[in-house]
């Protein structure tokens, strides 16, 4: 397994140089350029000169590339436009918030939809099986930013029962330690804060997990669909073992692969940056950050949280093919 871990993490080497070459080009071949986005209205022919001039952009592209490449190996990312802070601080300022809403919205996504595409399965051709399809089908087909806005119209501006944006009321004086709002307030004992932060966690994180949970509910059916009919199975049930036994050793242990492998994926889909769900409910995190970055083309942040992101999504998909040995020893990597 330890080799097998050493090998996919060199795999992810050229994976990641391409994709810092693919990201390096794109920026660069953006309007205005970075100088005209961080001198804005200054930006007259010579003073786009001497800033290119003084920041090596007058350079050729290839070794303006190695030098971005040297300092992205040291998590040097260079400085806001907007902002004028380094973009590893916006980042690590930032990131903790997206991965509180990942959590929540896949803890919701998990909690429902394993549970709801077993029993459809089980019932398969009952109206619980049918239900679940078609509501399957519907959270994939409902755009999120769509789904966000009426959770927040309904329960936030109509019944007023949760806040409609935000990590956490102003009003409250809390402790931050971590930048994890909710953690930060169980460590300090603020439990007014860490609930705060929960109840603003509800309406993004139900709007961020409706396509996860939809997925993980068509996956875990078909996945148990496929299994109850497999020879072990009937063996099991041949053998006079009881039906609990049957579901949790037989069926869900090897029903739970292709589930594992959809959640890693969404896992780190989510994490990469939740744009139009923060957007909406005005939630500071790392996707708000991008969209600002965008409107203000603020090219450090694009450049630095873009590549950032991506080491997050090839690490979390490590993770998923390091579970599957976990999960079944036949897939499992000496």
């Amino acid at each position: 397994m330890l080799r097998f871990i050493v090998r996919r993490l060199l795999q992810l080497v050229p994976i990641l140089l391409g994709l810092s070459v693919l990201l390096f080009a794109w920026l660069r071949a953006l309007p205005g350029g970075p100088a005209q986005a961080a001198l804005g209205e200054r930006a007259t022919p010579e003073a786009i000169a001497r800033y290119n001039e003084l920041f090596g952009l007058d350079q050729p592209l290839w070794v303006q590339y190695l030098r971005f490449l040297g300092r992205a190996v040291q998590l040097d990312f260079g400085t806001s436009a907007r902002t004028g802070r380094t973009v590893t601080t916006e980042f690590l300022e930032r990131m903790p918030g997206t991965v509180e809403l990942t959590l929540f919205a896949m803890v919701f996504a998990i909690g429902v939809g394993i549970p709801l595409g077993y029993l459809a399965a089980r019932r398969h051709g009952s109206w619980l099986d049918s239900s679940a399809v078609i509501g399957s089908l519907l959270g994939v087909a409902i755009p999120v930013f769509f789904l966000a806005y009426l959770l927040r119209l309904l329960f936030a501006v109509e019944l007023g029962w949760l806040p409609g944006s935000g990590r956490q009321e102003v009003r409250i004086d809390a402790t931050h330690i971590t930048n994890f709002y909710v953690l930060d307030g169980l460590l300090t004992r603020e439990w007014d804060a860490a609930w705060d932060a929960l109840l603003h966690l509800v309406l993004p994180g139900v709007a961020l997990g409706t396509i996860p949970l939809a997925i993980i509910v068509r996956i875990t059916r078909a996945s148990v669909l496929d299994v109850v009919n497999e020879d072990y199975v009937r063996t099991a049930n041949a053998k006079g073992l009881s039906a609990d036994t049957v579901r949790r050793r037989h069926v869900i242990r090897n029903a739970l692969l292709p589930v594992s492998t959809t959640i890693g994926l969404q896992t780190g889909l989510l994490l990469s940056g939740a744009v139009l769900t923060e957007t909406v409910f005005a939630f500071g995190g790392v996707g708000s950050a991008i969209y600002d970055a965008i409107f203000t083309r603020d090219f450090a942040v694009l450049q630095g949280f873009i590549l950032m992101l991506a080491v997050v999504y090839v690490l979390v998909n490590l993770l998923v093919d390091i579970s599957y040995g976990l999960l079944d020893p036949r897939v499992r990597v000496r």
